[in-house]
């Protein structure tokens, strides 16, 4: 299944985009329902804080008196901390519950108020930010909602910043038009990115290749690359020693194919082995007709023959909507190495940026017009000899 952090500030419209994935077949988990479930009267949950915060946390039926418990547990950060530590396990538990319930083939949307402000964003396949001015967001809290300017202020202070927001995005919706606007852009993001990421991630199907064609440089790559990076780290643990984004992405100002290129650093091709369930389950399913790099010449194998010395695992996001190939290498290999300082070169040397930039310019060319293996073997015909006299200029 497929698991989306939905989340934006005070304001910003959440319901409503949920509202229309929910319509379109997605399972909707609401943190802030689930956090009115479990402390309803009679649970375990209204127990403890009766227990940490006095009897006078209840109305006269026995239910939650909410602002009561509010002058209470918000008084000092203690009170807050004993909140959240009855609060959070019951409402990550009953989401568990919940997720275990929804069927194999689900679009789950869990929308999460603290999302940021919790850390949550890596556990998710995706998250989708509800982006509205602030100003325009108390607006409607005082218009919409009959909150108090003041209040209204103090509790989008209280929250994540939009730049914090931003940050773990990976899809940002506009929501500052007129009520209805934003309706078609998540129409779009239900048919064109996660019903496809659903069914890739379920089939353990990495998103089709991109056209071989170079756009100019992103500077919001590097920023992708940590949100991808962050889940890798989940999905990984303690298998891993480092990730790194690699390859052209990962050089500013340089054009390149709109395909992010990461890499895992393992101990050893078993434990590259025992990645790959876990990489699945996370949105990278492995790419099973490429165990290696392109072998050259080394001080160990100068006839640049052994092709387990360059053996590696290759996974690709299921994500169509950002298209990203995971390598996974051996610590101290001779692939492992080159990635990472073929990368650093580019970075500080302008003069091979401009020389790799006019191979690739001339890659493209060769591929121009073709298609499938067609185009792969004339775009890889021109930049593999390069990559072997590249290698060893770096030697």
């Amino acid at each position: 299944m497929l698991r989306i952090g939905l989340t934006g500030g005070m304001g910003a419209g959440k319901s409503t985009v949920a509202r229309i994935l929910a319509e379109r077949g997605a399972v909707l988990i609401d943190s802030d329902v689930l956090a009115r479930e479990v402390v309803a009267p009679g649970t375990p949950g209204l127990a403890a804080l009766v227990a940490a915060f006095g009897n006078e946390i209840l109305a006269a039926d026995g239910s939650l008196d909410r602002p009561a418990l509010a002058a209470r547990a918000f008084a000092d950060d203690e009170s807050r901390a004993t909140l959240n530590s009855i609060t959070h396990p019951l409402v990550g538990k009953r989401t568990g519950e919940l997720i275990a319930a929804a069927p194999a083939d689900a679009i789950i949307v869990q929308d999460i108020p603290l999302l940021v402000e919790n850390g949550l964003a890596p556990l998710m396949n995706l998250v989708v930010i509800v982006d509205v001015a602030a100003a325009t967001r108390i607006r409607r809290l005082v218009e919409f909602r009959g909150v108090e300017e003041s209040d209204a202020r103090a509790r989008i202070a209280a929250q994540a910043t939009d730049e914090q927001r931003r940050v773990v995005a990976d899809v940002l919706l506009d929501n500052n038009g007129a009520a209805g606007e934003i309706d078609a852009a998540v129409h779009r993001l239900w048919e064109q990115r996660l019903v496809p990421f659903e069914q890739n991630k379920r089939t353990r199907t990495p998103a089709a290749a991109s056209e071989l064609r170079l756009v100019p440089a992103d500077p919001e790559w590097a920023a992708q690359a940590q949100r991808l990076i962050a889940r890798l780290w989940v999905a990984c643990g303690a298998a891993a020693s480092r990730i790194d984004h690699i390859g052209s992405t990962a050089v500013p100002g340089l054009d390149a194919k709109d395909v992010l290129d990461l890499q895992i650093t393992v101990a050893d091709l078993t434990a590259a082995d025992g990645l790959r369930d876990a990489l699945a389950e996370a949105g990278f399913p492995r790419k099973d007709d490429i165990t290696q790099d392109n072998p050259k010449p080394t001080e160990a194998d100068p006839a640049g023959v052994d092709r387990e010395l360059w053996g590696k695992r290759l996974h690709g996001n299921a994500d169509p909507g950002r298209r990203a190939n995971v390598h996974v290498r051996v610590a101290g290999t001779p692939g492992q190495r080159f990635a990472l300082d073929f990368r650093d070169w580019l970075r500080s040397d302008a003069d091979a940026r401009a020389e790799y930039l006019a191979v690739k310019r001339e890659a493209e060319a060769k591929a121009a017009g073709l298609t499938g293996s067609a185009a792969a073997d004339a775009y890889y015909g021109v930049k593999e000899p390069w990559f072997d006299a590249a290698y060893a200029r770096l030697r």
